[in-house]
């Protein structure tokens, strides 16, 4: 830590803890409503779990990166900072690789396999839409069933509704390792209902045309740094929070580089590091007990790039997808009018582990055969390639987002969000629209924002009368 006697101290209205897309977006409405606030960030740079950068000559969305059609509170945000869009390729045929090694080109969402058995994915995702609709995204702890859905796992409720393997195995695929990073025996169906809700419908998730719509020109990572930009230096990087002491006055937060007094505070990290701050009293049981609950994934994103975008003169979209590979799914992720091609592909939760235990040379080796069983020789050859790898992210510690272990929702998700005193909370972790993804990012610091302003004003009003 820095000295203490160079540490600076300053007053405001509200500290947020974190310049993520939640953070930010909480920050930047209580500007709005003329609220003096300072945001301080423990990373050299603002986004959090986004980030843009170039690598050996390349620019890489080493994080989150898609919009989708459904994310009304990111395509405002996006309308109102006049940042542009554009869409993933996707003309030609996609590639499926079945459990023999046998490569099949495809074309529309619906997976080459057997008729029974898309007729059984088909059953069920009908299934998981029917409990979306029941249940939804704002509370789902709070519906009759939850308990009894919480407390079984994903893939031994799949079993139960059923027998068909192959079916079970790509609609587990579908929640696990392509959004929550686990395997199916680690998270509840009531948590795979959840994930399927954030984006309207298990049919939504799994529509890669929908869930993978566009992207931003520049990197999605131009969202927080524009909020940013509009904030100036109420935004301040480099300063890890280290205590936060709380009463009926207000708070009292200390980093690094600046103490600051504010009536209240926003947490806005993900909940696995809540508990790198020394809370003063400390945080009552039941927060105590939900923080250990919940627990990021892991999840390796690889970026390959290439001279040009070879696939497409062979007809290909780009889109891959196999559950019996080491890289489940991948995709064109060229940039914007760049004439060089890019391939992201995905190595999920026990599939990352056991390639992480390998020296990085023959890890490499491994996931670009895969991508070379998928798009031919060409693309074991990439010009530049890279591992993005969360889970060694000192403050982040995993991806894409915290989920509940099983069990953990139905007891705790009603109090995610209860403030504690003048402390609150906000990430994309608690949302329910956008669960997991920036659109429920900034729904979070929205209503972060909102309790903050309400509490506030009855707090002025109180002295006033």
């Amino acid at each position: 830590m820095s000295d203490p006697q160079q540490v600076e101290t300053v007053e405001a209205d509200v500290v947020v803890i974190g310049a993520g897309v939640a953070g930010l977006s909480a920050a930047t409405r209580l500007v709005e409503a003329g609220h003096d606030v300072v945001v301080l960030e423990a990373r050299e740079r603002v986004g959090g779990r986004l980030w843009t950068d170039t690598i050996d000559g390349a620019m890489l969305e080493l994080g989150g990166q898609w919009v989708s059609p459904d994310q009304d509170a990111l395509l405002e945000t996006l309308e109102t900072l006049g940042l542009e869009t554009f869409s993933r390729y996707r003309d030609g045929d996609s590639v499926y690789v079945d459990e023999s090694g046998e490569r099949i080109r495809f074309t529309g969402e619906q997976l080459p396999v057997a008729e029974a058995t898309v007729a059984e994915m088909e059953r069920l995702t009908v299934l998981l839409d029917e409990l979306v609709a029941e249940i939804g995204a704002d509370a789902p702890w709070a519906h009759p069933k939850a308990r009894e859905l919480d407390t079984v796992s994903f893939s031994r409720w799949l079993e139960q509704q059923s027998d068909d393997e192959v079916a079970r195995r790509h609609i587990s695929l579908f929640i696990g390792e392509a959004m929550l990073t686990k395997p199916a025996h680690a998270f509840s169906a009531l948590q795979a209902v959840l994930m399927a809700a954030s984006a309207g419908s298990f049919s939504n998730l799994v529509d890669s045309e929908f869930i993978l719509d566009k992207r931003v020109v520049g990197g999605l990572q131009m969202v927080p740094l524009t909020l940013a930009a509009n904030l100036g230096d109420r935004v301040r990087t480099g300063t890890p929070v280290r205590r936060l002491e709380h009463s009926d006055a207000g708070v009292v937060v200390t980093s690094d580089r600046v103490v600051v007094r504010a009536r209240r505070a926003i947490v806005a990290m993900p909940p696995n590091l809540f508990g790198r701050i020394d809370y003063q009293p400390p945080l009552p049981r039941r927060q105590h007990q939900l923080h250990q609950h919940l627990s990021l994934g892991l999840v390796i994103k690889v970026h390959a790039v290439y001279e040009t975008p070879f696939w497409r003169a062979d007809g290909l979209s780009g889109t891959a997808f196999s559950p019996y590979r080491l890289v489940h799914e991948a995709y064109d992720n060229t940039n914007h009018e760049d004439a060089r091609g890019t391939l992201v592909g995905f190595v999920s939760d026990e599939h990352a582990d056991g390639v992480f235990a390998l020296p990085a040379e023959e890890r490499k080796a491994r996931i670009l055969a895969d991508l070379a069983e998928y798009y031919g020789p060409e693309a074991a050859n990439p010009v530049v390639y890279y591992e993005s790898d969360w889970g060694t992210e000192e403050w982040t510690r995993g991806a894409y987002g915290a989920s509940y272990d099983l069990g953990g929702l139905s007891r705790y998700g009603a109090d995610q969000r209860t403030p504690v005193g003048p402390i609150h909370w906000a990430c994309s972790d608690f949302a329910g629209l956008g669960f997991q993804h920036v659109d429920g990012g900034i729904r979070s610091g929205w209503a972060a924002a909102a309790d903050v302003a309400a509490a506030l004003a009855s707090t002025s009003a109180g002295v006033g009368s």
